[in-house]
């Protein structure tokens, strides 16, 4: 179970860990999806990204696997590690629980004394 203290995440992690979640990606697809996702609201630098994925690797919510040969360069690769699988899993709970209250409230007729 998440500590208090890590959730609610970030627009950026959560498109993060979103984005790991089917499978492992470099970085630049990391990118490219997050963008996706969030439908062109959230757009990092490749310095922000890299930063995120150095902060989520060693908070151990994600895991760095070994390079990729393609063509003469290496790529990094990301995948959700367990720990952040349970709380992205959390936070889509958070998220839900929000929207069911948020649904009641708005279908819910007022009556206002007057």
């Amino acid at each position: 179970m998440p500590e208090l203290d890590e959730l609610p995440l970030t627009e950026s992690t959560l498109f993060i860990l979103l984005s790991l979640a089917p499978h492992r990606r470099h970085g630049y697809a990391i990118l490219k999806d997050v963008g996706e996702l969030s439908r062109g609201r959230v757009s990092l630098s490749t310095g922000t990204l890299y930063g995120a994925l150095r902060r989520l690797v060693t908070q151990g919510w994600i895991d760095r696997c070994p390079d990729e040969q393609d063509g003469i360069r290496n790529r990094k690769s990301y995948s959700l590690a367990p720990r952040g699988r349970a709380i992205l899993e959390s936070e889509i709970t958070r998220l839900r629980s929000l929207v069911e209250l948020s649904d009641r409230c708005v279908q819910t007729p007022t009556t206002s004394a007057t």
